[in-house]
């Protein structure tokens, strides 16, 4: 049986993009049978040796509820409302296409999909997912706001390189708001 830390990894490779620790636990549970839980896979984020890192606000702090491969570059862990829709629509198509290739995927798969294809619009209807969730991540309304936040992107992962490593793993403190100044 592969360790908490391979089961982690195998599940976020498939995805391919920060996401919740649930969904990497549920992606590994349907589609390679593991043990995986969520307190683990939480628990792991303070191991530096781990592999596991937070994903990243623009502003630089850890983005709340996610997690991500730390071999990632900093760019593809700053996460965007646009970009993190994006990124889930590419993941649902990536397991559809893995459990299409899977002959005689079980049902925790096919449950799987099911849940997936409710963040897909038309997806719970669609004959095929991976179709739908394509059509959906090539809507122009989508990709204007990918390219909107392009520029956030950029200047969050030039700040980012300028970070300590452990501030690029895990983020930078939040700051309270401070009361007064006008």
């Amino acid at each position: 049986m592969p360790t908490t830390i391979e089961q982690a990894r195998h599940a976020l490779l498939l995805l391919g993009a920060p996401t919740s620790p649930r969904l990497v636990v549920e992606v590994h549970g349907a589609l390679f049978d593991s043990d995986l839980s969520v307190p683990a896979l939480v628990s792991l984020l303070r191991e530096p040796a781990s592999g596991l890192c937070a994903a990243l606000n623009p502003d630089l702090t850890a983005a709340r509820g996610l997690v991500a491969l730390a071999e990632w570059p900093l760019e593809r862990r700053i996460v965007t409302p646009a970009g993190q829709r994006a990124d889930a629509l590419a993941a649902v198509i990536r397991v559809a296409e893995f459990v299409a290739m899977r002959s005689g995927a079980g049902r925790a798969a096919h449950l799987l999909l099911r849940a997936l294809a409710e963040g897909v619009p038309d997806g719970p209807e669609a004959l095929d997912l991976a179709d739908a969730a394509r059509l959906a991540l090539a809507a122009p309304e989508l990709a204007a706001a990918i390219e909107a936040e392009l520029p956030v992107r950029a200047a969050a992962a030039e700040r980012a390189h300028a970070l300590p490593e452990n501030q690029q793993l895990y983020g930078v403190p939040a700051v309270p708001h401070q009361r007064g100044g006008e």
